[in-house]
């Protein structure tokens, strides 16, 4: 079963990019993860629909706000390390998104 990951940023826009390069990896890897991309304006629209939320560096303040939306709903949340965000690494987010999705950390 496809696992679905919904990437947040400020405008949707870098995160586009984030989840493009994602996807390209994860079909590469044939990891069964479908990754998309919202602004931090339309999460609660998109909560109910996902399997793991990931959270822009920049913005992982909202975190503290969305845990108890994501915990109710049963989605794992975390924030995507600057390191991966901040040079688009597809292949890294893919291995951030299965770590969390398996449970590993918070």
């Amino acid at each position: 079963m496809t696992q679905k990951v919904l990437l947040i940023c400020g405008a949707g826009a870098s995160s586009g990019f984030m989840a493009a390069a994602a996807r390209k990896a994860a079909k590469k890897e044939k990891a069964d993860l479908e990754f998309k991309a919202k602004s931090e304006s339309e999460v609660s629209e998109h909560l109910n629909a996902i399997d793991l939320l990931l959270v822009a560096p920049h913005l992982k303040y909202m975190i503290e706000d969305l845990k108890d939306d994501c915990e109710k709903l049963g989605v794992k949340y975390g924030v995507i390390p600057q390191k991966v965000y901040g040079v688009l690494d597809g292949k890294g987010l893919v291995k951030v998104a299965e770590e969390h999705l398996q449970g590993g950390e918070e």
